[in-house]
């Protein structure tokens, strides 16, 4: 069974950076896609950020200039770089992993705050 574990989250304030992180607990093989999708209270998950295997990366454009979505394939990890944090990107941030063959994998979510 895939697990994906999300870490990095927390409360920072406005300006700040935060990274995200999210391993799987095991080797996920044939992937077709990663990412980060983020919930705030009374709204829809949204994309974020997603990087394909060939290394093509996509931004919401909430967020294009700010974060940086990236992947470490040796360490089955892939991160989120969050600069100029902003109150409005509080949410509860998930990472997504689908194969080629369609399989979907999501982690539990990690909560990101940003307030003065």
């Amino acid at each position: 069974q895939v697990q994906l574990v999300e870490s990095g989250g927390g409360l920072v304030q406005p300006g700040e950076s935060l990274r995200l992180s999210c391993a799987a607990s095991t080797i996920i093989f044939n992937i077709d896609r990663r990412a980060w999708y983020r919930q705030a209270p009374g709204k829809q998950r949204e994309l974020v950020a997603h990087i394909t295997y060939g290394g093509a990366t996509n931004y919401a454009d909430s967020v294009k200039g700010r974060f940086t979505i990236s992947r470490d394939n040796a360490r089955n990890t892939v991160y989120l770089q969050m600069n100029s944090l902003k109150p409005e990107d509080t949410a509860v941030y998930y990472c997504y992993t689908r194969t080629y063959r369609g399989y979907e994998y999501w982690g539990q979510g990690t909560q990101v705050t940003v307030s003065s």
